[in-house]
């Protein structure tokens, strides 16, 4: 099922807010985590109705998608090393 552009950009703005929130990233690096992620095309696509989930379950998804990113670039040397993030974690500045 295909549901209306405009509230698809409704339902990215209210993921992205909750991923920045449970990530700790800025809107903006969320804002582009989103949309290179796996799971952008496919909510976009209708794929198994995801944009009927949750803004929350669909912010957990991507948390999962960064975490394993993260957790695949930590392997390789001068990959740019991103932090795990564990859902309602926030980065504090000198931690």
């Amino acid at each position: 099922m295909k549901a209306s552009q405009t509230l698809l950009q409704i339902k990215y703005a209210r993921v992205i807010e909750c991923f920045a929130q449970k990530s700790g990233l800025s809107r903006y690096e969320a804002l582009d985590f989103f949309y290179r992620s796996e799971l952008y095309p496919l909510i976009h696509d209708g794929v198994s109705d995801l944009h009927c989930m949750s803004d929350e379950y669909l912010a957990d998804e991507l948390l999962d998608e960064y975490n394993a990113a993260a957790s695949e670039s930590a392997g390789h040397p001068g990959s740019g090393q991103t932090p795990e993030i564990t859902a309602g974690a926030s980065k504090e500045p000198g931690s």
